[in-house]
């Protein structure tokens, strides 16, 4: 039986991945006043809202909610088919648990349809690969259990290496203790951020300077990358395409059989990492 992919704004993906994926819709607050982002990166005016950030704008993010879910798949489970949605990490946001809510509420009320929710441990591209890979499962006509039993092994395989221009905005969402933020800016000592197995963001090293913040992002590639063919590796950044330019030349001359993708960062978890977030994204042997 087919199904249909569902995944949303903090998936990061431009109209060039979207083929086979449902988005919804992610609110946000910009000094109080209502945003929605539809979810397609390339509609983002991304310098305005990372440049708002800069100048001290205040960005909020609300949870997706269980009615949002419930009336998005209710459709497609009215046409006989069943229902995958790729979600941001549960130790992130609350929005993986409203999923499953609506999820078994649904099941109960179409007892012969499935809707599953694949945690995908990660935010930005590290969930939106892997809604790229069920869309891909979907159009081979596989049925649901067994695509999904092939997307959650795959989850501990993406791998999610970011780092920041500055600690204060993780700092303000609880993410890095204040003192080490104040004392990192001072000292220009750049984070090296990942996702880790449990779908934390956690640190694995730091270095001083963005120059050598970038070099430690490729050699993380290089140490955890798989050696296949026309794999996608995605670069975000949040307004600094210089630094991604860079980073995507780094990350070619390890390897030309990829296909690279270079995108501004999403703003419902921009706002948590800042102007001059950069970040890589590919299939690796671990996280």
């Amino acid at each position: 039986m087919p199904f249909i992919v569902f995944a949303d704004g903090s998936a990061n993906l431009p109209q060039s991945m979207l083929e086979g994926i449902t988005l919804l819709p992610c609110d946000y607050f910009v000094d109080e006043k209502p945003q929605t982002y539809t979810g397609n990166i390339d509609d983002f005016d991304a310098h305005t809202y990372y440049e708002g950030l800069r100048k001290g704008q205040v960005v909020k993010t609300s949870l997706l909610n269980v009615q949002l879910f419930i009336s998005h798949f209710t459709p497609v489970l009215e046409q006989g088919l069943d229902v995958v949605y790729i979600s941001m990490s549960l130790n992130i946001s609350g929005t993986y648990n409203a999923a499953v809510i609506a999820a078994k509420e649904l099941m109960q009320q179409y007892s012969d349809r499935l809707v599953h929710v694949v945690d995908s441990r990660g935010c930005g591209f590290g969930n939106g690969l892997l809604a790229v890979h069920a869309a891909e499962l979907s159009k081979q006509g596989l049925e649901l259990k067994e695509a999904v039993a092939i997307l959650e092994a795959e989850v501990p395989h993406i791998c999610q290496y970011f780092t920041v221009d500055d600690l204060n905005y993780l700092k303000r969402t609880g993410r890095v203790h204040g003192v080490t933020a104040r004392v990192a800016t001072v000292l220009n000592i750049k984070p090296i951020l990942y996702g880790n197995k449990e779908g934390q963001i956690a640190l694995c090293a730091t270095v001083r300077g963005r120059k050598k913040a970038i070099e430690a992002l490729v050699k993380k590639y290089k140490e955890k990358k798989l050696d296949i063919k026309n794999q996608i590796v995605c670069i975000s950044h949040g307004d600094c395409v210089e630094d991604a330019n860079y980073l995507s030349e780094l990350v070619m001359s390890l390897t030309l059989q990829v296909s690279l993708v270079i995108c501004q960062h999403e703003p419902f978890s921009g706002s948590h990492v800042g102007p001059g977030m950069l970040g890589l994204f590919f299939k690796g042997k671990e996280r």
